[in-house]
Formats: structure tokens, C-alpha cells, sequence
């Protein structure tokens, strides 16, 4: 039937090495191409979305028009069935976005002291002691503070001092 020279095995084995060899390189060389558009992409969206001045200017803005309100001293008696009077002073300050909200917090002020001593007056010691017993006296506070000066808000309590003896 066909006789196959030597030569001719060679040149078609030769070949075929060759065409396989190309589409892994074009393969390889797409793929750093994609990789270099996708990295020049993103660096190109965060230069454009956060890097200008303008941006920072708005944030400085709203943290220059915020107020603070000290209110008086606070002393109470904390619970403590049995034992020797335990008490707690504090002074505290309450952070709002600005002058307008003082002006709302003012008259109710009996209300933000009054919800403050009754819940103060529960607390034991053990409540307020470490990071944590103080972090959620903050979160309780700043709740009762808020439910109090409604539809006022306020942003922040502040601890000034916190003495127990």
C-alpha cells in the first residue's frame, strides 16, 4: 500500500511538537496580558475613588461642628445588700453633632439625670469593674440618654471621671 520513508516519519513528528508548543504560549502570554489589564484596572479605580483631598475635606467638616455637653456631677449609692456603702461619682459629657442639639437636650435634663440615678443606684460594683463592665455602662447609659432627649440624639458619652469607693 504506502510506503513511509524514514524522513517523512521525522518531518511530521517534528511538526506536531511545534503546533502544540504555540498555543501554550499564547495561552501563557493572554493570561499575563488579562493579569496586567486587570492590575492597571484596579489601580486605576483606587486613584479614582478615595485618593483625592476632596474627600477628606467633607470628613474634618462634620467632626469640627460636633459639641459637647458636660452634665453636673453625678453621686450615687451603688447596691450592695449587707456590705458597707459603696458610692460612685462620675462626670460625664455627652457628644452631639452640633449646638442645635443642646438646645433640644437642655430642658430635658431632669429626664437624662433621672433615668441616670435609677439605673446607677441597680449597678454593684462587680457591674462596672474592667474594661468591659465600664464598656457596657457606656452602652447603657448612652441608650437611656437617648430614649430621654428624644427626638433629640446623642452620638457619644464621655467619661470624664469614674470614682468608686
Amino acid at each position: 500500500m504506502t510506503d513511509v520513508t524514514e524522513t517523512e516519519i521525522n518531518a511530521t513528528s517534528e511538526a506536531a511538537p511545534a503546533k502544540k508548543g504555540l498555543p501554550k504560549m499564547a495561552l501563557i502570554g493572554g493570561g499575563v496580558a488579562v493579569l496586567l489589564l486587570v492590575a492597571g484596572a484596579g489601580g486605576w479605580f483606587l486613584t479614582q475613588s478615595g485618593g483625592g483631598d476632596a474627600g477628606h475635606d467633607g470628613e474634618i467638616e462634620v467632626a469640627a461642628e460636633t459639641a459637647f455637653y458636660d452634665l453636673p456631677d453625678i453621686t450615687v449609692n451603688l447596691s450592695n445588700p449587707g456590705g458597707a456603702a459603696e458610692f460612685l461619682r462620675m462626670r460625664i459629657a455627652l457628644e452631639v453633632r452640633d449646638e442645635t442639639m443642646i438646645e433640644v437636650i437642655e430642658p430635658r435634663l431632669p429626664r437624662v439625670l433621672d433615668a441616670f440615678q435609677v439605673y446607677l443606684r441597680e449597678l454593684r460594683r462587680s457591674d462596672i469593674e474592667g474594661s468591659a463592665g465600664i464598656y457596657r455602662l457606656k452602652e447603657e447609659l448612652l441608650r437611656r440618654v437617648n430614649l430621654a432627649v428624644y427626638p433629640a440624639s446623642v452620638d457619644n458619652i464621655l467619661f470624664k471621671d469614674i470614682l468608686v469607693q
